[in-house]
């Protein structure tokens, strides 16, 4: 398919779109605790380090994540400095990239139109849009994880048969690097949705043995490097403490992320809004003109059910794990609209009426939230169960409202409701305004919102960590897992083979002072159980303490 200038400029307004909506303020918020520090931190290690084969956390081994996204942040830190904004601008740059590839593909497969309608269908929903101003892996995972599927349905297409060992290479080395970000449930889903689609086959798959073993061996090469050098440099048992990690995310509700069986669904039903109303229509028998659509289309569905109902038989429920299936929701998505503007298909009345109440519940949440927020006093009286010591604490902090943030929960309800109406009466106008309203309402909440949540949340603690920077000083948490001190404190190695953990720093005599900063929910049991703490201040729910040195001029034990 030849480019255009038609197509040259749809990608240049698609960087353009990124570059007004995805990049301003990507660094004005501080990281959050745990996902966004935790990955930069390991970043800065390895800058600290120069050891950029071993992820590392708290300067040890830390067998949880492979390295490439890491590597990723180390080269924006080099160019930016070691910060927010580094830490964040490899997702900025994967928000282009999936856009990119969205209107490639839809393209590719359907035409121009269809490219146009997946990128407003994805750039426009809730979570996908929020992730790209995030500093956490998944963007690329799935991006890479969705390449691979995408480049594998290539290989199978009838019409491309000259470009098949092309076609099974890239999407082998898609999974590979899917591997090296995240690790090998990459190739968990790509196996389970093949399952299925065999079984829908038949177990009947035109291939051969010499491109099975090209695709493996280029996914080998391409996504065990790592795993491999970790083994020849004897850090075999991160293998080991690496697969243990994963098995128990699948097995057990890790780091106290339970929800309810249904948990995804509700998240995907509301967090890829307002696509996730408008594919429902998707379910039909509706024929394809070529093989190559009625395979991708095919695929779209396994993809989402794998995944959705893969991660709610796990165990552990964290937000961003359903987060693969907002490519093939959009694609369904922009099915329907492309349908739906064609008049092949009706948008049903139920289906307005539940995009009326999805607006509702996030308008009235962004409604309620600013109006608790500048009334505190009434918030505080209140005998709200989520309102414990520490949540009561974190509303004393400072933080500005101009008190009329509210409005953009009333925008979203006008606008939504105006869409609805021009929907009801088959207006295409109606479409486009309706994720053009949900685009502007997500992307004001988070410019508005996020730095005011971060204001309750953790700034009060992270402004404490950045004024002992430079000092002789240990700094650590007491009864909560926080990677925020690392950062923040700018922690640099210690001596070598000395344990300077919470439980030894409390048993043995000091060289120089430490710091801990302990949630006042648990302040009384601490200062009980180590009554040689100083309170040095107590302030929007954190208590700030400190054990003095004793042994400054001795060598540590």
């Amino acid at each position: 398919m030849r480019t255009s200038y038609r197509t040259i400029f749809v990608y240049l307004g698609i960087i353009a779109f990124a570059v007004l909506f995805l990049l301003p303020f990507l660094g004005s918020v501080h990281l959050f605790d745990w996902d966004e520090i935790n990955f930069a931190e390991s970043a800065r290690e390895m800058i600290i380090t120069g050891d950029y084969i071993t992820v590392q956390i708290d300067f040890e081994p830390f067998w949880e994540k492979p390295p490439l996204f890491f590597w990723l942040q180390v080269l924006s830190m080099k160019m930016f400095g070691i910060n927010e904004f580094a830490a964040r601008f490899p997702n900025f740059l994967c928000g282009i990239a999936s856009l990119v590839m969205l209107y490639y593909l839809g393209r590719r497969i359907y035409g121009n139109r269809f490219g146009l309608l997946w990128i407003l269908s994805y750039g426009s929903a809730i979570l996908p849009f929020f992730y790209f101003k995030s500093g956490i892996i998944d963007p690329w995972f799935n991006l890479f994880i969705f390449m691979g599927i995408a480049w594998f349905i290539f290989y199978q297409d009838p019409e491309r048969k000259r470009s098949r060992i092309f076609n099974i290479v890239l999407s082998a080395f898609f999974f590979g690097l899917a591997i090296l970000t995240k690790g090998p449930v990459a190739i968990l889903i790509f196996v389970v949705c093949f399952m299925v689609f065999l079984a829908i086959k038949r177990f009947r798959l035109s291939t051969s043995a010499g491109h099975v073993g090209l695709f493996i061996l280029v996914l080998a090469l391409t996504g065990g490097t790592w795993f491999f050098l970790q083994v020849l440099n004897g850090n075999s048992h991160i293998m080991k403490d690496f697969i243990d990690y994963q098995l128990r995310l699948l097995s057990t509700e890790d780091a106290g992320h339970s929800g309810f069986f249904g948990y995804h669904f509700v998240v995907v039903l509301l967090g890829v809004f307002p696509a996730s109303v408008i594919a429902m229509k998707s379910f039909t028998k509706k024929t394809e003109n070529t093989e190559l659509q009625r395979l991708f289309r095919q695929w779209m569905y396994i993809m989402f059910w794998v995944v959705i109902i893969l991660f709610t038989v796990v165990k552990t429920k964290i937000l961003h794990y359903s987060s693969l299936t907002y490519f093939p929701l959009t694609f369904l998505a922009a099915w329907v609209w492309e349908k739906w503007i064609d008049r092949k298909i009706e948008i049903s009345g139920w289906q307005v009426v539940l995009i009326l109440i999805i607006a509702l519940i996030h308008a009235g949440l962004v409604i309620a939230v600013s109006l608790m927020a500048t009334h505190p006093d009434w918030l505080l009286a209140k005998d709200f169960a989520f309102l414990d010591s520490f949540a009561r604490g974190a509303l004393e902090a400072g933080v500005h409202w101009s008190g009329y943030e509210w409005f953009i929960g009333v925008f979203m309800i006008l606008g939504v409701a105006f869409a609805a109406i021009q929907i009801l009466r088959r207006n295409p106008a109606g479409m486009l305004i309706l994720h053009l309203v949900t685009l502007l309402f997500v992307a004001a909440s988070i410019y508005i919102f996020t730095s005011r949540i971060e204001g309750y949340s953790q700034r009060t603690a992270i402004k404490f960590y950045k004024g002992l920077r430079g000092q002789d000083v240990y700094v650590n948490t007491l009864g909560y897992k926080s990677y925020a001190q690392l950062f923040y404190f700018d922690k640099q190695p210690g001596d070598e083979g000395f344990d300077d953990s919470v439980d030894r720093l409390m048993t043995i005599d000091l060289d120089r002072d430490a710091y801990f900063v302990i949630k006042v929910n648990n302040k009384d049991r601490y200062l009980e159980r180590y009554p040689e703490l100083e309170v040095l201040d107590e302030k929007n729910g954190f208590v700030f303490t400190v054990k003095r040195a004793v042994l400054r001029d001795d060598k540590r034990e």
